[in-house]
Formats: structure tokens, sequence, C-alpha cells
């Protein structure tokens, strides 16, 4: 039943399909949207339209800009001997938010999953192989910790070490507050593999 008229329910209904949004969500954006003054409304209208139209993929490394080359492989003061491997731009997002990491990122925009029909050709590691052809020293691969994640690792590693170009795997084990009874026994062995000296 359409309570609030053909144009607010379009608006809901439009919001409801974003990632992550449902019905509740989406009627308490629009309820905000449509009590927001008309030229801040506009603003986030244009700048939805602009970022669809301008984004595009980095040249080098595949993630999201609005430039040919993002800002992360134009940078001279990054170590570009050494590429982190990642699932998507979120995560290369959330490795810069460490402000630890140096060198530059390849997005491969998913990961190998025969079950979802996913293989090596439907993400971007033609691109990665390319790369290496420069002046290489090392692949860091840092994909998800999940069957997806470990094939593709696998397979990247498979693909990297003939070239004889150091390949190496991010550590994975035990979240920050995590209780270890609740833990599966192959997080806690790669915790205990991958430990440091302190």
């Amino acid at each position: 039943m359409d309570y609030y008229g053909r144009q607010l329910t379009r608006l809901i209904e439009a919001l409801g399909l974003l990632p992550g949004v449902g019905q509740k969500s989406a009627q308490r954006i629009a309820f905000h949207l449509i009590n927001q003054p008309e030229e801040q409304v506009k603003e986030l209208a244009d700048a939805i339209v602009d970022a669809r139209k301008n984004v595009r993929y980095c040249k080098e490394c595949c993630t999201l800009t609005d430039e040919e080359i993002c800002p992360i492989c134009k940078s001279p003061a990054r170590d570009h001997r050494t590429i982190m491997v990642v699932e998507s731009t979120r995560d290369l997002a959330a490795y810069e938010k460490t402000g630890k990491y140096e060198g530059v990122y390849h997005v491969l925009h998913g990961a190998i999953s025969p079950m979802l029909g996913i293989g090596p050709n439907d993400i971007r590691l033609k691109e990665l192989i390319k790369r290496l052809e420069g002046d290489v020293q090392e692949v860091i691969i840092a994909t998800n910790n999940s069957l997806e994640g470990e094939t593709t690792a696998m397979y990247i590693s498979k693909l990297i070490k003939p070239t004889g170009i150091k390949v190496s795997r991010i550590a994975s084990g035990v979240p920050v507050g995590g209780d270890l009874e609740y833990i599966d026994e192959v997080t806690l062995l790669r915790a205990l593999n991958g430990r440091t000296e302190l």
C-alpha cells in the first residue's frame, strides 16, 4: 500500500536498492533528505552523478580514481618495487588508514570463486602480471581470509614464484578483543605460525 505518494515511495524504493540499506533505513534517509535544504540535496545528487560519470580505474593499480593514474601510483614517495595485492578498493583504504604501508597496490576487484563461476580471467590478474615486468622486488598478497581469498592467494603465488620475485602473504590470526575459546583452529594455528618476537 502506498502511504506517502508516488514520489516519496519511489525515493524510498531507490534508496532500498543500495547495499546494506533495508526498508526502515531507506525510509529514514528519504525523510532526512526531504527535510534538508534543496541546495544540499542538489549537491548530493550532483556528487553522485559526477562520481558515476568521472570515476574510472587507475591505469596502474586498477583502483577507483577520477584521474588517469591514482595519487598513490603517482607519488614518488611510495616504494614502487613493493606491490600489495588486495581484493577491493575498500581493502586498499583499510591499509592506507594504518599509515604504515609505503608501497603501492594492485586491486583485483574480486577473488577466484569456482562456485560462483569467477575464474582468473574475471579479476585483474593480467594487469598484475604486466606490472611485474617492471622493477618489482616483492608482492604481498593481502586477499581476505576466506576460501575464495585463499584460492586467489595460492593461484597468484604459483604464477609469480617462477619469476623470482619474492611473494609473501599477510599474517592472519586472533582479532583484537577476540576470546580464544571462540576462534577456529585454522585461525589459531595461523596466529601461532605468524607470531613475532616481542
